[in-house]
C-alpha cells in the first residue's frame, strides 16, 4: 500500500519548558537560534531551553518560538530526507507561519520574523479588552453555536473530533461555564485573549502594514489554508491568509477533511508535537502519526515515508516515538 505523508505544524498553546533543548544538538543549530534571537530581539534559546512555563505562555514570546523550533525541525528533516514534492503541509494557527515556509512560499528567517510581529501585535491587541478563550467538548453542534450566539461568543477554533475553542468577553466565557450547553463540557485556556475573532483587528492592521515589505513565492508542495482546508496555489494570497487568519476562526475540522481527500496515509507533526497528532487520530481514524519529539524521532519518518505493507504499518505504529500522546 503507498503512502501518501503530511507535514504538520503545531501553534500556540503546544509549548512546553525546555522543549528547545534537544534540538540545538543538530548541526548549526545553535547559530540558527542565535541569528533569530538577534532579529526579532528576543533570546530564544533562553526561552526554550530555561523559561519556566509561566515565561514562555506570553504571546510575543511563544509565537515565534513555537514557529522557529518547528522549523529547526523542517530544515533537518528536508536535509535528511528527499520529502516528495507531493507530501502536503499544514499549520494550526501560527504553526500556518511555519507550514508556509516548509512550502516555500516565505523563507524561514521571514517566517520566524512574521511570527514575532504577529505575536506582540496580538499581544497589544489583547491587553485592550478582558477576553479570553475555552474549548468546548461534545453537545450538539447547534446546541453549541446557539449559546454562543447568545452570549456573544465567537468560534475561534473549529478543531474537529467534537472540539471546538471560542472566544470572547471574560464575563461572557464565565457564563458559558456556569450554563454549559447540554452533554458539554467547558474547559477554560490559559491564554491572553481572544484570538481568532474581532478582537485581533488591530493586530491585523499591523500585520497588514508588516507583510508589504515581504515577498511571497508560490508554494512548491501543498499548502493547506486555516481558512477553509483549502490547497492555496498563489503565493501572495497565502500572505494574504496569513495576516486575516488573526481574526478568522482556524477551521483545522476543514484542513483534516482535505487531509483525507488528499488520501493521506501518516502525518509528521513537528515540534512542540502532540495536539495535532492527538486531532489527527480522533479525526482521521486508521492514519500513521508521527509527533518528533526529539531529533531521535526524525529517522522514523524514512520509515513512513519507504514503508508499503502491513507489517511495515504495524512497525509504525508501535515503533519508539511516542504516537498516543494527545494535549487537547
Amino acid at each position: 500500500m503507498s503512502t501518501m505523508i503530511a507535514l504538520l505544524a503545531p501553534g500556540q498553546g503546544a509549548q512546553s519548558p525546555g522543549m528547545l533543548a534537544p534540538w540545538l544538538e543538530l548541526p548549526g543549530a545553535e547559530d540558527r537560534i542565535a541569528a533569530w534571537s538577534e532579529t526579532i530581539g528576543l533570546d530564544l534559546r533562553w526561552l526554550g531551553t530555561t523559561a519556566n512555563a509561566d515565561e514562555i505562555k506570553d504571546t510575543a514570546a511563544t509565537q515565534p518560538l513555537v514557529v522557529a523550533l518547528s522549523l529547526l525541525a523542517a530544515e533537518e528533516l528536508v536535509r535528511r530526507l528527499d520529502l516528495p514534492t507531493d507530501a502536503p503541509v499544514a499549520g494550526h494557527s501560527v504553526g500556518e507561519l511555519a507550514a508556509a515556509a516548509v512550502a516555500g512560499v516565505l523563507t524561514a528567517d521571514e517566517a520566524v520574523a512574521l511570527a514575532a510581529v504577529r505575536g506582540q501585535e496580538m499581544a497589544r491587541a489583547c491587553a485592550l479588552a478582558p477576553t479570553g478563550m475555552s474549548a468546548v467538548l461534545g453537545g450538539d453542534p447547534d446546541d453549541v453555536m446557539a449559546v454562543l450566539a447568545n452570549l456573544g461568543l465567537d468560534a475561534a477554533n473549529y478543531n474537529g473530533a467534537g472540539q471546538i475553542v471560542v472566544a470572547g468577553q471574560i464575563d461572557a466565557l464565565a457564563t458559558l461555564a456556569a450554563h454549559k450547553p447540554a452533554r458539554a463540557r467547558v474547559m477554560p485556556l490559559a491564554v491572553a485573549g481572544a484570538f481568532h475573532t474581532r478582537f485581533m483587528a488591530p493586530a491585523e492592521h499591523a500585520l497588514a502594514r508588516y507583510a508589504t515589505q515581504l515577498t511571497a513565492k508560490n508554494p512548491a508542495r501543498p499548502l493547506l489554508s486555516n481558512a477553509d482546508g483549502e490547497v492555496v496555489d498563489d503565493g501572495n494570497g497565502m500572505l494574504h491568509r496569513l495576516v486575516e487568519q488573526v481574526t478568522r476562526p482556524v477551521r483545522w475540522d476543514c484542513c483534516m477533511a482535505t487531509l483525507g481527500a488528499l488520501a493521506v496515509t501518516a502525518t509528521v507533526e513537528l515540534p512542540p508535537a502532540g495536539t495535532l497528532t492527538g486531532l489527527i487520530k480522533r479525526g482521521i481514524k486508521g492514519t500513521l502519526t508521527l509527533a518528533l519529539k526529539t531529533p531521535a524521532d526524525l529517522d522514523k519518518v524514512a520509515g513512513l515515508i519507504c514503508d508499503q505493507s502491513e507489517t511495515a504499518r504495524d512497525g509504525a505504529e508501535h515503533s519508539g516515538a511516542d504516537l498516543s500522546e494527545t494535549v487537547a
